[in-house]
């Protein structure tokens, strides 16, 4: 291939338009209000089944009911990501310590 048929082909390549940025759609992270609407459901019927008593109370009915209180419904709402102490949430080493171990002579 001749080299003015080579930049021909890249000017060409260069031209072929390029797709638009995605503009529609809800941002990165944002909730749906369908979302929304079924939390506010959900925690309503709670409230109405007697709220946090009543859950407490139904815990206590059956250790498997306990257990799925810790091993289900707890887990929801622990944070997904622990913050350390530092000012800005990060984790605060004060040293790091490397100890030799000499292995055991026989």
């Amino acid at each position: 291939m001749s080299e003015s048929k080579i930049v021909k082909a890249a000017i060409a390549s260069e031209m072929v338009a390029k797709p638009a940025a995605k503009t529609r759609g809800r941002p990165k992270k944002a909730v749906s209000q369908s979302t929304l609407t079924v939390r506010d459901a959900i925690a309503k019927a709670g409230e109405e089944l007697g709220g946090a008593m009543r859950l407490a109370q139904w815990a206590r009915e059956d250790p498997t009911n306990e257990k799925a209180f810790w091993t289900v419904l707890y887990l929801k709402i622990l944070p997904l990501q622990v913050n350390g102490a530092g000012e800005s949430g990060e984790h605060l080493i004060s040293d790091i310590a490397i100890k030799l171990v000499k292995p055991n002579a026989d």
